[in-house]
């Protein structure tokens, strides 16, 4: 038995990050290992679920406004089965890549594995460098994306500073995360960001329903077929956060446990985003091209501040949610990613923070940025390279035989398998980075073109000019006389 067990360590990788060896003695050791040390398959679901959502949540009525009802929702229903499917695909490589080194004793006990040393473990150095590539581009962008939200959504609670200082200011707040060792170490943060996501959607959801709908509400989507592909590669965007899968996998005690973990982290996602997406765009219809933020139509109440700070507790968890990955491949370029030293991986990690500050002063422009980085970025990581990565690893007869996961039956096995990731590729190839990309780039230039670099406010309303010193405030107005007043006879 004693036997068994060990080798059962050694399988399922059970490793130290910068955590002290050693079971607790007492019992506030236990409440911090209770808080701190999550590697079960429940942590795996909450920490999916929970950086899946975040501020995209926000932004999908704005997609609804540009497809239109019906194709929101099959949008969201294609791209989560689809996204679902290439999260499994990357999990099959990881414990293929995983269990090839282990039979080489190879041992991960201060060392994360991530997703493009999986590839250049299977494929070689040069599915490693676009791998790495697109990956570190993704998350960077992502990181930059969360910064930008906190900012949008600070500003309707509090006006008083525009919303390029509160970048400022959350950039500073964000950059904590540097303290957070791994995904081992998130069990109460994606627990709450769960949480906190669950009561926003509803919020949304109720208060868009108890809203009504606004007078002369239009909803003519698909109007244009720049803003429709827009939508879609946003959606594709919103389904594709498991970037940071083979990152999630390896902080399990078991990661061959995580084979249907993104698929029903998934379905619980679409009980938020459907019902909530649905109902804004009811509610507000057009209204929403212009406001790329649901927070922006609805009415200020406590429930709706309240919804504004959990969201951004929660972009700053989705935040190192993003940030992590890229802290182990900055501290693999240095030499500092098995420094057992807390504070010294802390410090290494600050120059991450920095161009992640930059670009989201430079790029404040929150919802159209998430379409760009879908097209581009994760159309190709979390999409089409998992599914060439599949195929080119499995191609001979010999490793489909010794393969160490064997693909489902109801799939059809090994040419259903090829058939779907075939599937995968031409269509994210053709719509997603073709369509999805001329779009996304298109609408993106414009709104450069519109507010600038580094706006200062974006999307905000504008400002009413401060009252003449000179006149009293007890004296009544003078009549307006305005030439073109439609209420004027000729």
């Amino acid at each position: 038995m004693a036997t068994d067990k060990v080798v059962e360590t050694v399988i399922v990788g059970n490793y130290v990050e910068m955590e002290t060896e050693g079971k607790p003695n007492d019992m506030k050791a236990r409440f911090s290992k209770f808080l701190w040390h999550g590697g079960s398959a429940y942590d795996a679901w909450f920490s999916c679920a929970s950086n899946q959502v975040a501020q995209v949540l926000l932004t999908l009525p704005y997609s609804f406004s540009q497809l239109g009802m019906l194709s929101g929702i099959c949008f969201q229903l294609f791209y989560g089965l689809l996204g679902s499917w290439t999260a499994y695909l990357i999990s099959v490589l990881y414990v293929e890549y995983r269990t090839r080194k282990e039979r080489e004793k190879v041992e991960f006990r201060n060392h994360v594995i991530q997703w493009f040393e999986v590839l250049d473990g299977l494929l070689g150095k040069y599915w490693r460098n676009v791998g790495l590539a697109f990956n570190c581009t993704f998350l960077l962008f992502g990181s930059v994306i969360q910064l930008i939200a906190c900012a949008s959504n600070i500003y309707y609670i509090n006006d008083n500073l525009d919303k390029r200082t509160w970048t400022y200011i959350f950039g500073a707040c964000c950059a904590t995360t540097v303290f957070i060792p791994s995904f081992h170490n998130y069990r109460m943060w994606s627990f709450l960001g769960l949480v906190m996501t669950t009561y926003t959607a509803w919020y949304l959801t109720i208060a868009s329903l108890l809203h009504g709908q606004v007078e002369g509400v239009k909803h003519s989507g698909p109007a244009k077929i720049v803003l429709y592909f827009t939508g879609a590669t946003n959606i594709l965007y919103t389904f594709g956060g498991h970037a940071v899968t083979v990152e999630i996998m390896h902080a399990m005690w078991k990661p061959q446990k995580f084979k249907a973990i993104y698929l029903l982290a998934t379905l619980y996602v679409l009980t938020l985003t459907l019902p909530s997406a649905a109902a804004v765009y009811w509610a507000f219809g057009d209204m929403l091209l212009n406001h790329s933020n649901a927070f922006a139509l609805l009415p200020r109440s406590p429930s709706r501040d309240m919804a504004v700070i959990l969201m951004l507790i929660h972009q700053f968890i989705t935040f190192g949610f993003a940030c992590t990955p890229l802290y182990f491949v900055w501290e693999k370029a240095i030499g500092m990613h098995e420094c057992k030293s807390l504070c010294k991986r802390a410090a290494a990690r600050l120059p991450v923070v920095i161009p992640i500050w930059f670009l989201a002063i430079i790029f404040p422009f929150f919802g159209p940025i998430n379409s760009t980085v879908g097209s581009l970025l994760v159309s190709f990581t979390v999409y089409i390279i998992p599914a060439l990565a599949h195929m080119f690893t499995f191609k001979s007869s010999a490793a489909r035989e010794n393969a160490v996961e064997q693909p489902p039956k109801f799939m059809g096995r090994w040419v259903g398998t090829y058939m779907m990731n075939s599937f995968v590729v031409v269509w994210v190839l053709i719509v997603g980075f073709g369509f999805g990309g001329w779009a996304s780039v298109t609408n993106f230039v414009h709104q450069i073109n519109t507010f600038g670099l580094f706006t200062k406010c974006y999307q905000c309303p504008p400002t009413m000019p401060p009252p003449l010193p000179h006149l009293n405030a007890t004296a009544a107005p003078p009549p307006l006389r305005h030439p073109l007043n439609h209420t004027h006879s000729p």
